[in-house]
């Protein structure tokens, strides 16, 4: 039994082109035209919002900036993750409010802090700046140390793992807080896990805090679950009640102030009165004048 064999006409473009010497030319073409991926966060929209605690700190993702609306006055945080061998750079460029609404100098700051809110010292970068009425913006920056794999448990060295951006002002007059101003954020990194320094030591885990604390996760399952003994696990346990004797509603409300006062009399007036025996003058016996000799 003999195959037959077909031939497209696909296959026979094909093969003319790579007769010809056409088709390597085409593929460099085909992909350049497919997407390629582009590093996590700088594809997406910058944030427009930003914390006003640790635990509210708007997360940010590697490569994505911020762009806020903010009043003088108030605390922004952010948080970004960082990883081991890196050197991460944070720049804030502020866009003041009229210098016609302003009635003194501005000083801004930003600073860093690790996944144990510990504030980070800078290596590079104004972390404070101060406009005058007549600037329109200012810049701040701060250069973290490079983050270290490892560190000793007593050193303050930059772990991987969350870190917290909080921006304040500071010396403002009091008639400028609230007024509006423009926050561009820009977070840049360098470097990798090849430059990570010390070797020879391993961090269990990243120093990563939960962000937005209070928030159910999103594989937590919200359904109430039964407990062993068939009662609701959701239900909060009763709290335990204190131990009470004979003598606890004699040293509780109302008679606390009661015996202290009564018990603080008898001791002053027992204090009196042995203070009295011990510093009064023995009694003398009284002196019999004999007569003189008679002459």
């Amino acid at each position: 039994m003999r195959t037959r064999l077909t031939t497209t006409p696909h296959r026979l473009a094909a093969g003319a082109l790579l007769a010809l010497g056409l088709l390597p030319a085409l593929a460099p073409a085909a992909s350049a035209a497919s997407p390629s991926a582009s590093p996590a966060g700088r594809n997406q929209a910058p944030a427009t919002t930003s914390g006003t605690s640790f635990l509210t700190a708007t997360t940010l993702a590697a490569g994505q900036e911020a762009n806020v609306s903010a009043s003088t006055g108030d605390y922004l945080y952010w948080a970004f993750p960082a990883s081991e061998g890196q050197t991460d750079t944070v720049q804030v460029t502020v866009a003041l409010p009229s210098g016609t609404d302003r009635h003194g100098p501005q000083t801004w700051a930003v600073e860093l802090f690790d996944g144990l809110r510990r504030r980070q010292s800078c290596t590079a970068g104004p972390q404070n700046a101060t406009a005058t009425p007549k600037d329109t913006s200012l810049s701040v920056s701060c250069t973290l140390r490079q983050i270290r794999s490892w560190a000793e448990p007593w050193s303050g060295d930059p772990l991987p793992g969350t870190y917290y951006i909080r921006l304040t002002t500071s010396d403002v007059d009091q008639q400028d807080l609230g007024l509006a101003a423009q926050v561009k954020l820009h977070i840049t990194a360098k470097g990798g896990a090849d430059d990570a320094q010390p070797e020879g030591g391993e961090l269990k885990a990243p120093l990563a805090p939960p962000v937005n604390a209070g928030s159910p996760s999103a594989g937590a399952s919200t359904a109430p679950t039964a407990a062993a003994d068939g009662s609701d696990a959701t239900r909060a346990a009763a709290p335990a009640q204190p131990k009470t004797h004979w003598y606890s509603d004699l040293f509780s409300g109302w008679n606390t102030r009661w015996f202290w006062t009564l018990g603080g009399g008898a001791l002053a007036a027992l204090a009196g009165v042995a203070g009295y025996k011990l510093t009064r003058h023995p009694r003398g016996s009284r002196l019999t004048r004999h007569p003189g000799p008679q002459g």
